[in-house]
């Protein structure tokens, strides 16, 4: 069955009061980015509804583009007939006969927004349903769990049929809730972190620290292949790469060994926050999970979230790792985060790190270096680019040497 539109439903979306406008603005430009190779595609983004006109692009691929979409609940191929008894026939006899197999069932769902159609929706059902047993054979009729459900909406412009309903991906469309600076150390929570900001609508701009001879480009490189996995709920990722060796050389060399974590992930809370700044974004996200390390007791999160007032978003910090560790494979994250490249979180860990670290004892051996003139030049020389989606194929090529 050639298919002319997709019809997608909003959810949650539906629940917006004044403001609904603007989230069905901002799922449209996402749906329109997701699409863009597909310029013959038009989005038409209406109250209750919205509409993908096709005119002759593969729906299979439309379909596949529109899953990862948050903002999305459900969506359906469809065609449009006039508001035509005949016609409405004809097309619900060819998309049920399209989904059947032998023995099969199916029910007619209708649904009749322009009360001026002819029928009523107990009719359309009745008439449409008897039509298309009439002309298929070995089908049966089974309302509560048919096999094949053939929607029906009757409106104005015409009657929408179709067979199929997709899970969509839920939540909120990607910025209508704002930006933020997700710190992507190339684990695996940071990645789950940020999916889970996304889908409340939040923009992420992943920020990820680089400290060469240390770390190497492979690490890099693994960030930016997770980013771009991130990438498929919004379109692209802004990637900013921050050089900080001199900090690490510089905490390691000045700062008591048990404190030496605390005040890197301060320093990295300081840059983050400075990017934060400049691209006028409203909060950080992380992957701290409570208690998982000891950079993520109550104490420490105290002493490392003094640098700043900026709100920290943490999805994940309830979770335990069996938990993150699923969610990350449903998004394709997990094996990308355990190829075994150290990040600049790992190289310079101490053997006995102070998980209750004082915050007092912190800053008074910060106050003997000048980091504010280090946290300046490594925001000044961080680089920024835009993910775009990761290709799979890619990635897995990047990494097969390794196995």
């Amino acid at each position: 069955m050639k298919y002319d539109r997709i019809v997608v439903r909003y959810g949650e979306l539906s629940t917006k009061g004044r403001n609904r406008k603007q989230f069905i603005k901002k799922l449209a430009h996402n749906v329109k980015r997701a699409i863009a190779d597909f310029p013959e595609v038009k989005v038409f983004g209406e109250r209750d509804r919205m509409y993908l006109l096709l005119n002759g692009a593969d729906d299979q691929v439309i379909l596949e583009r529109l899953r990862p979409i948050f903002g999305i609940q459900s969506f359906s191929p469809a065609v449009r007939v006039p508001q035509d008894l005949e016609e409405m026939k004809q097309a619900g006899l060819s998309l049920v006969r399209a989904m059947h197999q032998a023995g099969g069932s199916f029910k007619v769902n209708a649904r009749r927004a322009d009360r001026s159609f002819e029928l009523d929706t107990n009719g359309i059902n009745h008439e449409l349903g008897g039509f298309i047993l009439q002309n298929i054979d070995d089908l049966h009729v089974d309302v509560k769990n048919p096999d094949v459900k053939l929607l029906v909406d009757v409106r104005s412009e015409g009657i929408f049929l179709s067979c199929q309903t997709i899970q969509g991906a839920g939540g909120l469309p990607v910025s209508s809730s704002g930006r933020a600076m997700l710190m992507l150390s190339g684990g695996i929570d940071s990645p789950v972190a940020g999916y889970l900001a996304m889908k409340r609508g939040v923009e992420v701009e992943a920020v990820h620290f680089h400290s060469p001879p240390y770390t190497s480009e492979r690490a890099k490189q693994k960030a930016v292949d997770l980013a771009g996995k991130l990438a498929q709920y919004s379109g692209q990722v802004q990637m900013h790469v921050v050089p900080f060796t001199a900090i690490q050389e510089m905490i390691k060399k000045q700062i008591p060994e048990g404190f030496t974590m605390t005040v890197t992930r301060r320093m990295m809370l300081r840059v983050t926050d400075e990017l934060r700044r400049r691209r006028e974004g409203l909060a950080i996200v992380n992957g701290e999970s409570l208690g998982q390390v000891a950079s993520q007791t109550l104490e420490s999160m105290l002493a490392i979230n003094a640098v700043t007032t900026t709100p920290i978003i943490r999805p994940v910090v309830s979770m335990d790792k069996n938990e993150i560790i699923e969610i990350a494979q449903a998004i394709d994250t997990y094996d990308i985060s355990v190829q075994p490249f150290e990040d600049c979180c790992t190289i310079f860990t101490p053997p006995s790190p102070k998980t209750r670290p004082k915050l007092d004892k912190v800053e008074r051996y910060e106050s003997f270096i000048d980091f504010e003139a280090l946290v300046q030049e490594a925001v000044d020389a961080t680089e920024t680019f835009s993910v775009e989606v990761a290709d799979a194929k890619k990635v897995q090529d990047e990494f097969s040497d390794l196995f």
